[in-house]
């Protein structure tokens, strides 16, 4: 498939991940002729007129999940850069009288933004972290946290390094991101009390992160990638080009060996897997086209505590969006109410990592959920 058809395929699963229906994406993709900066008929330029009409119809959330398209997958160009600033400004709009805060932290390599809702010093929450993907920015998720804010959690969303208004590096040691996060907001959340909802390769710093640190309490993720895909030659030629362009751009790596060269160090190893003694939610696509089946198994052998929730579907299940929200609340929920006993470590052990005693949800090695009814949440939309 050459460049434009995986814009246009990647964009139906993003799309639909953010409310926009098939009907109105079909009305848009055929307009869009070429990805060329600056052409009347490009990605960018068609989207982000899209975009530029629905913000003048006062509609700034709607907006902005269309500007969130028109600098997909990365902003790497003017056009995209513009869609970028744009969407992070209709967001801004629209979120003012809804419960939202907006942060930006100075990291020692960059600057991130985050929103933020149910932070309280006085009360501190239960915190839920919210992470998308190598290609998917705050926004798309951010309109779900005054929701988890009324469940009594404090939430908080952000981007991973290099994505949106991340300035960071992304490279094998990026999960510190997450410790130095938790570190930011402590005080304002139960920050001993985390569960990561991390999307794709987020996952994979949550689960990396929590191998080092006992303040991350569950993880909720879906397609993340684990060890295979990061150094399995025989797989990574069917990776999207989107995928590994993307990889590219975020990594600072200069072409696609050197890429496979950088990517090898951030495969998880067994011991660091078997570390992660907290429950983790994974959903699995079983047509998924990055991610390889043997991730699946690698966490069903070496994770203690791991359930699994399938679909017949390609990366990130577009067409289960409602049913793997639903899967991923309960199991958010689940890991909040259901007690198991701790681990804990000593704050200056050889590990270096945090102490934190808490309780956690019981998992099951292995197991797959077939079904089952989670609490009725709403959705993100």
């Amino acid at each position: 498939m050459d460049h434009l058809g995986e814009l246009k395929e990647f964009a139906q699963l993003h799309a639909r991940g953010q409310g926009i229906s098939e009907r109105q994406v079909a009305a848009v993709l055929p307009r869009i002729t070429n990805d060329e900066p600056g052409h009347p008929e490009s990605w960018a330029r068609v989207w982000t007129a899209e975009a530029d009409r629905l913000a003048s119809a006062g509609r700034p959330l709607d907006a902005c999940r269309r500007y969130a398209l028109a600098r997909f997958p990365y902003h790497g160009d003017d056009d995209r850069r513009e869609a970028q600033d744009n969407c992070v400004r209709s967001f801004d709009e629209w979120r003012r009288r809804r419960g939202i805060d907006r942060m930006v932290l100075n990291h020692p390599d960059g600057t991130f933004a985050c929103w933020a809702s149910g932070l309280d010093a006085r009360r501190p929450r239960p915190l839920v972290l919210i992470m998308g993907g190598i290609v998917s920015v705050k926004e798309q998720w951010a309109p779900l946290l005054p929701r988890l804010a009324r469940l009594g959690y404090a939430a908080v969303a952000t981007e991973m390094p290099g994505v949106g208004e991340n300035t960071l590096r992304y490279h094998a040691d990026s999960w510190r991101l997450l410790p130095f996060l938790l570190d930011q907001l402590a005080g304002r959340a139960r920050v001993t009390r985390t569960s990561v909802l991390g999307l794709s390769f987020s996952g994979h710093l949550a689960m990396r992160a929590a191998a080092e640190d006992a303040r991350i309490h569950s993880i909720h993720t879906v397609g993340a990638p684990v060890a295979g895909f990061f150094t399995d030659s025989d797989w990574w030629p069917q990776v999207p080009g989107i995928t590994v362009d993307t990889l590219c751009r975020l990594t600072g790596a200069p072409d696609h060996d050197e890429l496979r060269a950088r990517l090898k160090d951030f495969a998880l190893a067994p011991e660091v897997l078997r570390a992660v003694d907290v429950p983790v939610a994974y959903v699995v696509s079983s047509r998924d086209e990055i991610i390889p089946p043997t991730e699946r198994q690698l966490l069903g052998s070496l994770l203690p505590h791991v359930r699994f929730k399938e679909f017949d579907d390609v990366h990130g299940s577009p067409a289960h969006l409602g049913a793997m929200r639903k899967w991923l609340i309960g199991s958010l929920l689940r890991a909040r109410f259901t007690n198991r006993a701790g681990r804990t470590t000593s704050p200056a052990g050889p590990s270096g990592r945090i102490a934190a005693g808490h309780t956690g949800a019981a998992g099951h090695t292995g197991a797959t959920e077939a079904g089952g009814h989670p609490p009725r949440v709403p959705s993100a939309e």
